[in-house]
């Protein structure tokens, strides 16, 4: 038997690939681009079968059809229309054969309407359960957010969510292994635990949906506060879709400096270098979102429309930057910069810069009175725990919810390390703010020192 989870950096994205006997193999929640998977099925001699897909998914864009044009693979789901076009669609308890392994697709709505789950019986556990797909309805140590189909809706979804799992999932036994389709970092759940495994045993111990009574789980996820990226909407869609086909690198030019410096003006420039060197030296109005960052945070400040030109560190760094932005949909990179910011340097083009700081001389204007503080970490963070005295505003509604601070007064922004803050830095560097700095180190870095922190309690939010 062979089995492997395949991550997505920057989205908490978990794939994964079954063999189920006889070379046969099936693909769990494919990603837009799967030349991984299919590498992973060749180095082990497997024949994709079968692509299962647990819900249509709000935070990337699926590769389930790109995956069956490739292999002749089925593509399997639940039966909702929301599922778009699948080859084999499975009601609530209804089960298929994959040589030797057996699936029962399982009804676990709450998350979204048509979530699904599927349960995997192999050969040798015999009538016990060995796994199961959870989709976003259940994580490991967390469940999916409830108020995407609807945020009117939250809690009854939450009550529909809670009883689906003690319904479905939990009879299936503790011995059961886990596998959602996220993990840490993902923006489809608030607390996932940082651990990828798990049982249904480890999770009826530790997971707040079989801690909790129905009344008390709902509260709770009626108290959540999580961001909701712009680009869902547009994943609903496209994940409809038959497939899309990678454009990359076809499409994607390759810029020298004064055909980039004429032709940015089209659309934006994003940087992806890290805050630091983005810090010393960018083209003007650029934003700042570091490379890993970008799958997250891409669909923040542009969309499937927005003509992009990119800043990065070399090649290697480009391709990754234009298929991050692939898997959130966004196929719209006209140019990358020549050479980076050594040719922008070298041609005498025009220069900005964002000045950084650290936790001790933030502590030390602010004993002085002469520095505002602005916290762009989600709402998670900020209730945990923050600055006093500072500000929050959260990095992906920043541009659309300026502080009311003065533009000419002294603004340190931080996150938890200072790449957030790098993107929020730039934001209000391309809105006026003059004086910005950047704490490096962030909230870490502060806590470390043993500077003063608050903990839950009164709130200061940006006007």
């Amino acid at each position: 038997m062979f089995f492997q989870r395949v991550k997505t950096p920057g989205l908490g994205h978990n794939a994964y690939l079954l063999g189920c006997g006889d070379g046969l193999a099936i693909v769990i929640d494919p990603r837009r681009d799967v030349d991984e998977y299919l590498c992973l099925a060749r180095e082990n001699n497997l024949s994709i079968a079968y692509v299962l897909e647990t819900h249509r998914q709000e935070d990337f864009e699926f590769g389930s059809r790109t995956l069956s044009q490739m292999t002749g693979a089925q593509i399997v789901s639940g039966s909702h229309a929301l599922f778009g076009e699948t080859d084999v669609k499975l009601g609530d308890g209804e089960e298929f054969l994959v040589s030797t392994t057996r699936i029962v697709g399982l009804e676990t709505p709450g998350h979204t309407p048509e979530s699904m789950s599927y349960a995997v019986y192999v050969k040798d556990a015999g009538d016990k359960c060995w796994g199961v797909f959870t989709g976003d309805a259940l994580f490991v140590g967390d469940t999916g957010r409830t108020d995407l189909p609807d945020p009117g809706k939250t809690g009854e979804n939450a009550g529909i969510l809670y009883d689906a799992i003690h319904r479905k999932i939990a009879p299936l036994g503790d011995q059961t292994l886990l596998f959602p389709a996220h993990g840490a970092g993902s923006a489809c759940g608030g607390n996932i635990s940082e651990r990828d495994d798990s049982t249904l045993g480890i999770e009826k111990e530790t997971n707040p949906v079989f801690s909790k009574s129905r009344q008390d789980f709902v509260e709770t996820k009626l108290t959540e506060k999580m961001a909701r990226p712009p680009y869902f909407q547009h994943m609903e869609k496209v994940n409809l879709l038959p497939g899309r086909p990678l454009k990359w690198p076809s499409t994607v030019r390759v810029l020298q400096p004064a055909e980039f410096n004429s032709r940015m003006k089209e659309g934006l420039v994003i940087d992806s270098r890290s805050p630091e060197a983005f810090a010393a030296a960018h083209i003007p109005c650029a934003y700042n979102i570091w490379l890993e960052g970008l799958p997250a945070f891409g669909g923040w400040v542009c969309n499937e429309n927005t003509r992009i030109f990119l800043v990065t560190h070399g090649p290697e760094d480009s391709k990754t930057a234009v298929l991050s932005l692939a898997r959130i949909g966004i196929d719209t990179v006209d140019g990358i910069l020549a050479n980076g910011m050594e040719s922008w340097r070298d041609k005498g083009l025009p220069l900005e810069s964002i000045t950084t700081t650290n936790a001790a001389e933030t502590a030390s204007w602010m004993q002085q009175g002469l520095v505002h503080i602005l916290d762009v970490r989600d709402e998670y963070e900020w209730d945990e725990k923050r600055i006093p005295g500072a500000v929050h505003a959260y990095v992906g509604h920043l541009e659309e919810q300026l502080p009311s601070l003065p533009k000419d007064s002294k603004i340190v922004v931080h996150c938890n390390v200072g790449h957030r803050s790098g993107l929020a830095a730039s934001i209000l560097k391309r809105n006026g703010f003059t004086y910005i700095h950047n704490m490096l180190g962030g909230i870490t870095a502060w806590e470390k020192l043993g500077l003063p922190l608050e903990g839950p309690g009164t709130s200061k939010k940006a006007d």
